[in-house]
C-alpha cells in the first residue's frame, strides 16, 4: 500500500507543476500591470487588440474573446477575437435571446463572473472550438453599467486556478475603465467634429446672406464688413435697393450668440427685406418689424437696429434706431453722435420710433458699428471706445476693413470676444441729376 501511495506521488512532477502556475501566474500580474498602462491611451481599436494578444500569448488560450455592449440595441457585439473560426470581429447576438448568447449572455445578464471548468458539463456553453474544454467569463463594468464582456477559453480541462481568476478578475477591471474612457472620448470627438460640421455650414449660409459686393450709388461710396466672433454670429448689415434710386442701410444685433442668434437674424433678414420697400420711411419700417418680431421672438430676445434710407439724389440720410448705439457723424473737422428720441430693441415690447434727417456734405462720412468695435477689450476695464473710433473716422482713407483691423490690432492678439461689424458710407462729391420738377 505504501508502495502504491509513493507511486503515484512523484516530487519531480509536483514541483514541475508548480512551476508552470507560478509561470502563469507571473504572466498573469505582468498582464494586470500592462492592464494599467493600458487606461493611458484613448485608442479603442488599439486597447482590445492589446488585451486580446497578450492574455491569449501569456495564457496559452484557445479562444480570446471581447464583446462591447451596445447599450441602444442591448446587443453584444465581438470587438476583439483570437483563435475563433466561427465569428469574426462585427458578429453580434441579443442579449437574452435564447439559446444564442452562450456563456457571454449568460455573464451580460447576470453580471457575474461565470466559470465553466468542464465546458461539457456547462449548461450555458456553446460550442464553438473543439479544443476547448474549459472557459471563463467575466463581465466589463463601470459605475454599475456594462461595457462588455471578456471570454478566456482554454485546451485543459479546469484550466484557470483560483488565483489566476482573481487576476483575470483584476485585469478585467482596468480593461473596463479603459475601453468605457475610449468609447466617451471617440463618441464626444464625434459629436464635436459633427458640430464643427454644422457650423461651419451654418456660417457657410450665414455668409451667403451678407451683400456679395458694395451698392453702385453715384456721388457715394458705401460699403459694409462683418467678423463673427465664433463660428456664426447675431451680427448682420444689407444693403437694400428702394424704389426711386434709394437704397436701405441696415446694421443690426440679435442677443446672444452662435446658431440660435443666427437663426433670429436669419428670420429678422427675411421680414425686413419684405416690408422695407413698401414702407414710407425708418420710423415705420421698424415699427411694422417690431410688431412681427413681438408674436415670434422667444422671450428673452431682442434685436438692435440702426435702418437708413439713403437719398443720393438729395444727398440726405433718414434714419431710426432700435435701442443700438449711435452712429457718427463726420463732417469737416466738426462731428456728432446721431442720437434719436425714441426706439427701444425691437421684440421687447410695443415701441415708437423717431428718425432723424442728415445732410450728407462734401467729403463728410457717417459710420454704424456694433458693440464688438467700441467693447473690444485689451485688459477688463479698457475698452476700444468712442475716442478711438472717432479717431479712426477721422483718417481721410479710413474705410470698414481698416476700422476692423484696429480694432484688432488694439486687442492686442486676443481676438474679438464680440461679433463685430461696421457699415461706412462716405460722400465722394458726385451727384445724381435732381428730378425735372425740383428745378
Amino acid at each position: 500500500m505504501a508502495t502504491s501511495l509513493h507511486s503515484e506521488f512523484d516530487p519531480a512532477t509536483n514541483t514541475s507543476l508548480n512551476a508552470a502556475v507560478n509561470l502563469r501566474v507571473a504572466e498573469l500580474v505582468r498582464l494586470q500591470k500592462s492592464a494599467q498602462r493600458i487606461t493611458s491611451t484613448l485608442n479603442l481599436d488599439e486597447i482590445i487588440e492589446r488585451v486580446v494578444d497578450e492574455v491569449s500569448d501569456s495564457l496559452g488560450c484557445v479562444e480570446i474573446n471581447l464583446y462591447l455592449h451596445e447599450a441602444k440595441n442591448n446587443e453584444l457585439l465581438l470587438a476583439g477575437v483570437k483563435g475563433c473560426t466561427l465569428h469574426g470581429k462585427g458578429h453580434h447576438f441579443q442579449i437574452g435571446k435564447q439559446g444564442a448568447s452562450g456563456m457571454s449572455g449568460h455573464v451580460a445578464l447576470t453580471r457575474k463572473m461565470h466559470y465553466a471548468p468542464d465546458v461539457s458539463r456547462d449548461p450555458y456553453y456553446v460550442a464553438c472550438e473543439p479544443a476547448t474544454q474549459s472557459e471563463v467569463a467575466i463581465p466589463l463594468e463601470v459605475d454599475g453599467d456594462l461595457v462588455g464582456v471578456f471570454t478566456a477559453s482554454h485546451h485543459d480541462l479546469d484550466a484557470f486556478c483560483e488565483t489566476e481568476l482573481r487576476l483575470l478578475q483584476g485585469l478585467c477591471s482596468h480593461v473596463a475603465v479603459a475601453v468605457h474612457n475610449a468609447r466617451r472620448f471617440h463618441d464626444e470627438h464625434k459629436r464635436r467634429e459633427q458640430m464643427t460640421r454644422e457650423a461651419e455650414e451654418a456660417r457657410t449660409i450665414q455668409q451667403a446672406l451678407l451683400p456679395r459686393s458694395s451698392p453702385l450709388i453715384p456721388g457715394f461710396r458705401v460699403s459694409g464688413v462683418s467678423v463673427p466672433a465664433g463660428a456664426v454670429g447675431g451680427d448682420w448689415y444689407d444693403f437694400i435697393p428702394l424704389p426711386e434710386r434709394r437704397w436701405g442701410l441696415v446694421l443690426a444685433d440679435v442677443s446672444g450668440k452662435g446658431t440660435a442668434a443666427a437663426l433670429l437674424m436669419s428670420a429678422t433678414r427675411g421680414v425686413l427685406r419684405s416690408l422695407a420697400p413698401i414702407s414710407s420711411g425708418p420710423g415705420e419700417v421698424l415699427s411694422r418689424l417690431n410688431g412681427m418680431l413681438l408674436e415670434d421672438f422667444p422671450d428673452g430676445r431682442f434685436v438692435t437696429m440702426i435702418y437708413a434710407e439713403l437719398d443720393p439724389r438729395w444727398r440726405k440720410l433718414r434714419l431710426a434706431n432700435a435701442g443700438h448705439l449711435p452712429p457718427l457723424f463726420v463732417e469737416g473737422s466738426g462731428y456728432r453722435w446721431i442720437e434719436t428720441e425714441q426706439g427701444l430693441p425691437l421684440g421687447v415690447s410695443a415701441s415708437k420710433f423717431s428718425e432723424v434727417e442728415i445732410d450728407l456734405t462734401p467729403d463728410s462720412r457717417i459710420v454704424f458699428y456694433s458693440d464688438g468695435i467700441t467693447e473690444a477689450e485689451v485688459e477688463p476695464e479698457e475698452e476700444y471706445g468712442a475716442t478711438r473710433l472717432l479717431a479712426q473716422m477721422r483718417l481721410p482713407d479710413v474705410t470698414p476693413e481698416s476700422l476692423i483691423s484696429d480694432v484688432k490690432k488694439f486687442a492686442n492678439g486676443a481676438g474679438l470676444r464680440d461679433d463685430a461689424t461696421v457699415i461706412l458710407v462716405r460722400e465722394e462729391g458726385r451727384q445724381l441729376d435732381l428730378p425735372c420738377a425740383a428745378a
